[in-house]
């Protein structure tokens, strides 16, 4: 399949840019889900020794990916411990 994409682009140059993006969107899905998949605190991998692990969160974590204006190291606790 290589093969036949470098094919293609040796005969149409034009072609390049589209692979380029078309690669460039694929890999960013694929680690954007990859991060999903491994560090959000909805995800359970392990439910015997961790089961629930949204309930270890200080709230000082971030885990939202991007945060405009929150600063999350000077948040403080506004709830009971469970």
């Amino acid at each position: 399949m290589l093969r036949r994409i470098l094919g293609q682009a040796k005969k149409h140059p034009s072609l390049i840019p589209l692979f380029i993006f078309i690669g460039a969107g694929g890999t960013g899905a694929a680690m954007y889900v990859m991060r999903l998949a491994l560090f959000n605190p909805d995800v359970s991998w392990d439910r015997k020794n961790n089961p629930e692990p949204w309930n270890k969160l200080g709230p000082n974590d971030q885990y939202k990916f991007y945060s405009v204006n929150v600063d999350y190291s000077k948040l403080k606790k506004e709830g009971p411990d469970f």
